[in-house]
């Protein structure tokens, strides 16, 4: 059972057997560190911004992902990594588990995306050619009511950009 009695902020900094609370956990997210970094140096290059080291524990490498669809590409990987990473640097490594966390799916499309600059941020999104438009009215002349009203609010959108549309109409 854990000790919950408070405790003085000093014991935190103090290395106390050899080891302080605080130093012991700044060791073990380097560790964790050094190997996410030997696990992406194995990885294939499209997986990197998808995956990363969550957790090692009792020879267990637990491995963190965007999605299923990433889970499934990283388990085809599975066995390289575990070969590699046992001749590499953990040779107690026993098993890779795989778990899925949602929110590296907003930090990898992040880090997945080509900076942009300013000029190109702003610049207009696509737009509809009056062309297409003209095409697009003579679907709608043959076309029931609901699905004909629609496609001509859709055509009358030529000449406009799509980041100034509405769905509200």
């Amino acid at each position: 059972m854990r000790d919950s009695r408070p405790q003085s902020i000093e014991n935190l900094f103090e290395a106390t057997e050899g080891q302080g609370m605080l130093l012991s956990i700044q060791q073990r997210a380097i560790a964790l560190n050094k190997l996410n970094r030997a696990v992406q140096g194995i990885l294939p290059a499209q997986l990197h911004p998808w995956c990363r080291v969550a957790n090692f524990r009792q020879g267990i490498l637990v491995l963190e992902t965007a999605n299923a669809s990433w889970m499934m590409r990283l388990r085809y990987e599975q066995s390289n990594l575990l070969s590699a990473l046992r001749a590499q640097i953990l040779p107690s490594l026993t098993a890779i588990d795989i778990r899925i966390n949602p929110s590296l799916a907003a930090k990898g499309q992040e880090s997945s995306k080509p900076s942009t600059t300013e000029s190109q941020s702003t610049g207009p999104g696509r737009q509809l050619s009056e062309h297409s438009a003209e095409i697009l009215r003579s679907v709608a002349s043959q076309s029931p009511e609901k699905l004909k009203r629609t496609i001509e609010r859709l055509a009358s959108l030529a000449g406009e950009s799509t980041n100034s549309t509405s769905r509200n109409k």
